[in-house]
């Protein structure tokens, strides 16, 4: 049972405009905290707008569900299931259109249990007659009896039987038809009652009419046929009920400006919780009572009554008497005309769950998909996955632990111990924590984060912990293709709005089921308790108020905020993406198409293979530029060779991603069904892919005859392994081509993304660009020790080895803090060790031999 904060508000108007309110007021008071303790705006945009959601869904609560619950509860009622109801605790329109839905879903409980009732007993009533006479009339007509006036007689009486039922049906029919005229006449009413016992005795039953009427003189206006019928009826049912012997009472008579009719029997009564389903359509109580006939005589003994403005039900016997008491009040002279048409009233359903007219059934709560439901569909279905609160309590001690030690430190021991904290609990939490795809990813990511403590390189360590974030959500869902890699990205931070159910279950499993409002109310006044007594006390007494200060943190301070904001951060992606998403991932492999190739072969293959003779032209223009000289391109195009190779690097690189673009369009559009078409696809792309081997080799040559001329930067470098990661897929690819089967490629091509980029972090890529620019330096005199001394501190092993008037041009010894334990880095740490060693004696030089323009 959730907390619905909003539920006594009467309008949804205001509702909106409290949860708008509450939403931008709390988002202004965090934003002022976080810009008042110095959060970066990075991390306190992100917080503050989880934080504004999450109270904005907790006061939301309820708002929509009902209109939710309707659809899926009509959806069940159109199946025949009248049990369901939807929830209706809130008191505006919404939660009064859910209580009007109820109350129609409990009607029409009570009219199909109605109707499967008027099946039953008049399928019983007319089974008895009409096996009575066809059983008769079999015996005429084989000549078994007499057709004597006896034998005639029990035919009629069966037919009459019959007929008695189709007009009480017929009755109904009008009750239904929502219209009855009303016929009035001054009626004397001991006339009308014995008229009625007399029919009533033609039946036969075994019992004795008493008519009592006060005063014996005693008329009325209404209708006589009406009336008649009422009376026939009442007497109907208890000469039914009454013993073999017993004695039916018929009582009239005057009360105030009414007056009464009651019909006692000696039968065995009717209980106090049936007596009003006595008067429905078809309630017989034959499951209760062991009552009989149609059901339909005390039903249009109500419709009478209540044409006359008359009231009827079951009165309770008199002291020391028993049976059943039917007592009907009437007025002497009905308001309504002879000609007016009169709408005959429902009986008034009852609560639900009242012992009158409780269903068969108990009712039943809709199974109401949430809100996240509907927006994510069949792609993330819920599947109801409980809670969890040790999944809960470890991302939240992640976050814990991410406040404690995380802020004002570098890069170090702190994160690397914050990363493995993480990955523990989203492995611990994971469904595929045993699958080798997943534990690999899990390996990997670990050594991803371990360059935090062995590299000071930011832009590699970030390049890793970007990529150990998309491996470990790939590994999470267990990704076999390039969407389902792009969707497990995606995944990530839609998990925190996919998860909010399940943190719901979760946060219930704490509380209590039922207990959240108590829990909440109790957290309130204890704060408040604390807050005003504290503060009371503090004021009255300086030791006191010592002791306060010393306990409570300054809520003012920048240290305390920044610690806060990167607790929920830290803890919010843990949890709401890393956890759910572990625990729930979503099925990234379904919506998938099958390929579907074209009817022709030239449709796939003309285009392939103009792309194969543009490369083509494009390696002959390669080989004029090698063959021709330096001097040929210059004469020719105006550019020197460094330019040239520079000018055309990027569109080398775009070309070998277009190609591989181009390889999977054509295995998905090629047909494989003879020996030629496979001939041909092997063939035609396989000569695509050898030629794009080429490009990439030509583009990995102008890019090193670029840094000869200008030297290595870490953009060159990357640039360079990213150039050389592509053509190892495309070796990759002609592998696969040979099977025509490469369902293993796109986990490879993760693999090795993250294999090189491990690779490059482990070469020491500043200390490898510091060695590369050196060597230039001693073959070419020309080099940026500008660049250099912007390089991090894991290129100081290579620096260190120049001349020191060299090495204090690229060095600038700064009066850096020690690092503590946790913020400890390989990186920095042999920095600091060389600074402690040449403090004292090291100049850095501003003029420098062989600096470049930058």
């Amino acid at each position: 049972m959730s907390i619905r904060a909003l539920d006594p508000v009467r309008s949804v108007k205001v509702k909106l405009g409290l949860l708008v309110g509450a939403s931008v007021t709390l988002a202004s008071v965090i934003a002022t905290i976080g810009s008042a303790g110095g959060v970066p705006i990075w991390l306190g945009i992100p917080v503050t707008i989880a934080l504004a959601l999450a109270v904005t869904q907790l006061l939301a609560v309820g708002m929509t569900s009902p209109l939710r619950e309707m659809t899926v509860a009509a959806r069940r009622m159109a199946t025949g299931d009248h049990s369901v109801r939807v929830t209706a605790t809130s008191r505006d329109e919404v939660g009064e259109l859910a209580q009007a839905f109820n109350r129609m879903a409990e009607e029409l409980a009570g009219v199909d249990r109605q109707r499967r009732e008027l099946v039953a007993n008049v399928s019983h009533e007319l089974r008895t007659p009409l096996t009575a006479l066809c059983a008769l009339l079999e015996n005429l007509a084989d000549g078994v009896a007499d057709p004597d006036p006896g034998t005639l007689r029990a035919a009629l009486d069966q037919g009459e039987r019959m007929t008695d039922l189709v007009t009480d049906l017929l009755d109904l029919s009008r009750v239904d038809a929502g219209k009855a005229p009303l016929a009035r006449e001054t009626v004397e009413v001991r006339p009308l009652l014995e008229a009625a016992v007399a029919e009533s005795r033609v039946g036969g039953r075994d019992v004795r009419y008493v008519v009592q009427v006060s005063p014996p003189d005693l008329t009325v206006e209404g209708d006589p046929a009406r009336l008649r019928q009422l009376v026939a009826n009442l007497l109907d049912n208890a000469s039914r009920h009454s013993p073999p012997g017993g004695t039916v009472t018929i009582q009239a008579g005057a009360v105030d400006d009414r007056w009464r009719l009651e019909v006692a029997d000696e039968g065995p009564g009717v209980a106090p919780s049936n007596r009003e389903r006595a008067f429905e359509r078809f309630g017989t109580l034959r499951d209760v009572d062991g009552g009989g006939g149609t059901g339909l005589g005390l039903a249009i003994a109500r419709w009478v009554t209540d044409l006359h403005d008359g009231t009827i039900g079951f009165a309770d016997p008199e002291p020391g008497e028993f049976g059943a008491r039917v007592r009907a009040d009437l007025p002497f002279a009905p308001t309504r005309s002879r000609q007016e048409e009169i709408p005959v009233p429902e009986p008034a359903a009852a609560p639900v769950g009242s012992p009158a007219t409780a269903p068969p059934s108990i009712p039943s709560r809709a199974a109401v998909p949430s809100l996240t439901d509907t927006a994510f569909g069949d792609f993330w279905p819920d599947r109801a996955v409980p809670g969890n609160v040790p999944v809960l309590l470890g991302a939240l001690g992640v976050g814990v632990l991410a406040g404690v030690v995380l802020p004002f430190r570098g890069l170090g021991l702190a994160m690397f111990l914050v990363l493995v904290a993480a990955g523990g609990v989203l492995l611990a939490a994971s469904r595929h924590r045993r699958d080798p795809f997943t534990l690999t990813c899990a390996v990997l990511c670990l050594a991803l984060s371990a360059t935090v403590v062995i590299r000071d390189a930011e832009w590699i360590v970030l390049l890793c912990l970007l990529a150990g974030a998309g491996l470990r959500a790939v590994g999470l869902i267990r990704g076999r293709s390039v969407p389902s890699f792009l969707l497990a990205v995606l995944a990530w931070p839609l998990a925190g709005l996919r998860g909010m159910p399940w943190l719901g279950r979760t946060a219930r499993m704490i509380t209590g089921l039922g207990s959240g409002a108590a829990l909440l109310r109790t957290a309130v006044w204890s704060v408040l308790g604390i807050t005003v007594f504290a503060l009371l006390f503090a004021s009255a007494d300086a030791l006191f108020a010592e002791w306060v200060g010393a306990l409570v943190p300054d809520l003012g301070s920048a240290d305390l905020a920044v610690r806060a904001f990167v607790a929920v951060g830290i803890g919010g992606i843990v949890l709401a993406g890393g956890a759910y998403l572990a625990l729930n991932p979503p099925g990234t492999d379904r919506g998938e198409r099958a390929a579907r190739p074209v009817a022709h072969r030239f449709e796939w293959l003309a285009p392939v293979l103009i792309v194969d003779a543009v490369f083509i032209v494009f390696l002959v223009a390669q080989a004029t530029v090698i063959f021709g000289g330096h001097d040929y391109l210059e004469r020719t195009t105006g550019l020197t060779y460094a330019e040239y190779v520079h000018q055309g690097f990027g569109q080398l690189t775009v070309a070998t991603a277009l190609t591989l673009l181009v390889v999977w369009a054509a295995t998905r559009k090629a047909r494989r069904e003879t020996s030629a078409d496979r001939a041909w696809i092997r063939v035609s792309l396989g000569l695509l892919c050898a030629l794009t081997l080429v490009v990439v080799a030509s583009a990995l040559y102008r890019m090193h005859v670029y840094q000869d001329a200008y030297g290595f930067t870490r953009m060159r470098l990357l640039v360079d392994v990213f150039e050389g990661w592509l053509g190892v897929l495309v070796l990759a690819t002609m592998a696969g081509g040979v099977t025509l089967r490469a369902a293993w490629l796109p986990r490879f091509g993760l693999f090795s993304g993250v294999a090189l980029l491990l690779g490059l972090a482990a070469i020491n890529p500043d200390a490898w660009i510091a060695r590369q620019n050196l060597d230039r330096y001693e073959a070419t005199g020309a080099v940026d020790w500008h660049y250099l001394g912007d390089l991090s501190d894991d290129a100081l092993p290579v620096l260190a080895t120049l001349p020191q008037h060299l090495a204090e041009c690229a060095l600038a010894i700064d009066d850096r803090e020690r690092d503590d334990w946790l913020e400890w880095n390989l990186g920095r740490s042999q920095a600091r060790a060389f600074i402690e060693t040449h403090a004292d004696d090291w100049q850095y030089r501003e003029e420098c031999p062989g600096q470049t323009s930058r």
